[in-house]
């Protein structure tokens, strides 16, 4: 059989092969040539090389990625792969051969002067770690670290919240019993940075084996979060879990390269190479890459925080021996004295370890992809889902003969409770990792199951969850009816109910003795319907008074200590910004019984007097969308949006910071299993990454809208395109 390209009215590919493996060529062969700058872009990240083309701001990222050792852990994960699922590794190969085969110059190479470079067959797996590193949000140990040092044990609570470098997702699963065909739905949407090219693929991939359309990550073969076989669907959640650990590292320098203080009192050699990441218009950047038993150190070196990245003029002089690059595991030193165990003691330098799974178990979990696939059952889907590694997730699912799951997928260390929280010292015993979890199941409430971040089946695995206001939401709203239909699923996707704002109010309900039009502001604002719609004036009200109230608190003396965070990477300080932090943990400062002495009364009545004399604004005047690009686009126009952090319709800005928002619906589905054509998707901007293509920003017109495009599985009402 001729593989075959053919396209929709969006221009979604859907593609026709004679086998999985002259699928995932075609796969990769379409995704090279509607989104090649954005699969090298993807390509260079993992690598730690995009400051080369994209500049300094750049450069924060690509150290990263060299010191967490993302290549090499793509590398180990593809060859273990190729050992043990054969048939698996080599997909992915045909999927890395048609990007490759179809890899060409668009406008931005031009620009940049950046050619397309080869892919690997590796590449993929590289993509797909450097996409979910910080996923789990990892960072946030180290804000709870600062927050516990300054603030005391009760500010882990506090300030526990779904932060601002996080990602999540709306999921609900309605059985037959609540659907007018009597068959299940699935809908919801992922909420990721948007960014342009989409970070979701919609696809369709059809072969003798399977018929499956979905959602890919471009890059990546297959359809892992989202996808409809015909007898069978599933969707993903974040989980929320923890299971990537930071550890303090002593380090010391010997003739021979660096060393680490192991729990057992033992110095051991740490593998220790350096990397140069050149940067555009820029001196290139050294990089000392070390590796402990725990894992790739992420911040730091031997001389302390300050240490690991120098441009090459500032080296000091150590030599590299073969050694210096060897196993860690392999070479031990004489055991030294044991150095004093109070890693707060400003003499004791300190470096950062990140553990984390993949580099442990060399497993990706890519051998799940191909299962997923030929899933036709619910258990298909389940057993498929049991070879998940990361990131961890909640998954929905259903089969047209009834068949139900709702479970966590993925792998979570088990460990002491301590490393789940806060950094761990390397040198104790205690906090090693000691095996797996099982991952909980769950089951279904009235025929309904609602994930949206919240404390739920994950519970024991994670240490910081969403609030419940979107789950409670969602969960409502289903009950609101008896029976649901794939066509009413848009409603729910799109309402813009904040509860979050209950604390706020209650503050100003509270208020007397306001100036005229303070009174007026707070009479408006406790008549609200507390809908974030972008045409709505009061909502601009809240969100400015809100705004207002998170800088008063920011700057507030009590949290001062936290302003200026330790000298992590420059990539890991969002997780550390005290305004954000206030600002998405707002709820919990408002309504804590006492705040470290903090008026919280007074700063409120502040605000609102503030804002009462600014001139009225609509939520969608400030709220817009503002995607991430690689390159800067002058001629973008951010579009209004309704919606905020906390409603279903997830469209996150920061506030106190800003009203832009970078983060919201990376896509919207609904999969019906009565009839997969009767299924709906979108995706914020298009299907192609061309910006001369007719299909770039085609979508972005329904998708503000709250609208759903058809999928179409019909082949006589698409157009073919061309065999491959």
């Amino acid at each position: 059989m001729t593989t075959e390209i053919h396209r929709d009215a969006w221009g979604v590919p859907h593609l026709r092969a004679a086998d999985a493996r002259a699928l995932a060529r075609a796969q990769g062969l379409v995704t090279a040539r509607d989104r090649a700058w954005q699969l090298e872009v993807e390509r260079h990240r993992a690598h730690g090389t995009s400051a080369a083309f994209l500049g300094p701001e750049a450069v924060a990222w690509d150290v990263l990625a060299r010191r967490t050792r993302l290549a090499d852990t793509a590398r180990r994960c593809f060859y273990r792969l190729e050992s043990e699922d054969a048939e698996t590794a080599a997909w992915v190969r045909a999927y890395v051969d048609g990007v490759n085969e179809g890899l060409h110059v668009t406008p931005e190479f031009t620009r940049t002067g950046l050619a397309p470079g080869r892919w690997e067959p590796w590449t993929p797996l590289a993509v797909w770690l450097s996409v979910h590193l910080l996923f789990a949000g990892f960072p946030a140990k180290l804000w709870r670290e600062e927050a516990v040092r300054h603030l005391g044990p009760d500010a882990v609570g506090l300030f526990g919240t779904d932060g601002p470098g996080t990602s999540g997702s709306n999921g609900w699963l309605v059985s037959g019993a609540r659907t007018v065909t009597g068959q299940a739905v699935i809908a919801g949407d992922p909420h990721r940075f948007i960014e342009d090219p989409g970070v979701y693929q919609q696809i369709r991939l059809a072969c003798d084996e399977f018929d499956v359309v979905g959602l890919a990550v471009p890059g990546v073969p297959g359809i892992a979060h989202f996808g409809h076989t015909g007898p069978v669907a599933w969707a993903i959640t974040n989980a929320m879990a923890d299971y990537q650990d930071l550890y303090r590292e002593r380090l010391r320098r010997t003739g021979a390269g660096v060393e680490a203080l192991g729990p057992d009192g033992v110095w051991r050699r740490a593998a220790r190479h350096t990397e140069t990441v050149e940067v555009a218009g820029e001196e290139p950047v050294e990089v000392e890459v070390i590796e402990t038993d725990r894992g790739p150190v992420i911040a730091g070196g031997p001389e302390g925080l300050e240490s690991g990245v120098t441009h090459p003029s500032e080296e000091t002089s150590t030599s590299l021996t073969p050694a210096d690059s060897a196993d860690p595991t392999d070479s031990t030193t004489p055991a030294a004295p044991a150095a004093p165990a109070d890693s707060t003691a400003p003499d004791i330098p300190l470096a950062l370890a990140l553990r984390y799974p993949p580099r442990v178990t060399e497993d990706l979990g890519f051998s799940a992809l191909l299962p997923l696939l030929r899933a036709r059952r619910v258990a298909d889907v389940d057993a498929a889902f049991d070879l998940w590694a990361e990131p961890v997730n909640v998954v929905q699912a259903a089969d047209t003969e009834g068949g139900l799951l709702h479970r966590v997928a993925g792998r979570v260390p088990v460990r002491a409770e301590a490393n789940g929280i806060r950094l761990v010292p390397a040198w104790e015993l205690g906090h090693e990792w000691t095996g797996w979890h099982e991952t909980p199941r769950a089951g279904l409430t009235d025929g309904v199951a609602v994930m949206a971040n919240q404390r739920g089946p994950a519970a024991p695995l994670g240490v910081e969850f969403a609030p419940p206001h979107r789950a409670d939401r969602i969960r409502a709203l289903l009950d609101g009816k008896d029976t649901w239909s794939a066509s009413d699923m848009p409603a729910i996707h799109t309402d813009t109910h904040l509860a979050s704002a209950g604390p706020l109010l209650d503050h100003l309900a509270a208020l007397d003795g306001l100036t005229g039009p303070a009174a007026e502001l707070r009479a408006r604002l406790l008549r609200w319907n507390r809908r974030m719609d972008a045409d709505s004036e009061d909502a601009a009200r809240y969100a400015a008074l809100r705004g207002a109230v998170v800088r008063r608190l920011a700057a507030h003396p009590a949290f001062a200590a936290l302003a200026t965070p330790p000298a992590y990477p420059e990539v890991l300080l969002p997780w550390l910004a005290l305004l954000p932090r206030i600002g998405f943990a707002l709820e919990h400062l408002l309504r804590a019984e006492e705040l470290y002495g903090v008026d919280r009364p007074r700063l409120v009545r502040e605000a609102v007097e503030e804002i009462a004399v600014q001139p009225p604004a609509r939520w969608g005047d400030t709220h817009r969308l503002a995607p991430w690009r690689a390159l800067p686009d002058p001629s973008y126009e951010a579009p209004a949006l309704s919606g905020d952090h906390d409603c279903v319709l997830c469209t996150t800005a920061v506030p106190g910071w800003t009203d832009l928002a970078a983060r919201g619906p990376a896509a919207r589905y609904v999969w019906d299993l009565a009839r997969r054509e009767d299924s709906l998707w979108v995706v914020p901007l298009g299907a192609c990454g061309h910006p001369d293509s007719p299909h770039h920003h085609d979508q972005l017109p329904l998708w503000l809208e709250g609208g759903l495009a058809p999928v179409v599985t019909d082949w006589a009402r698409l157009t073919k395109e061309s065999d491959v």
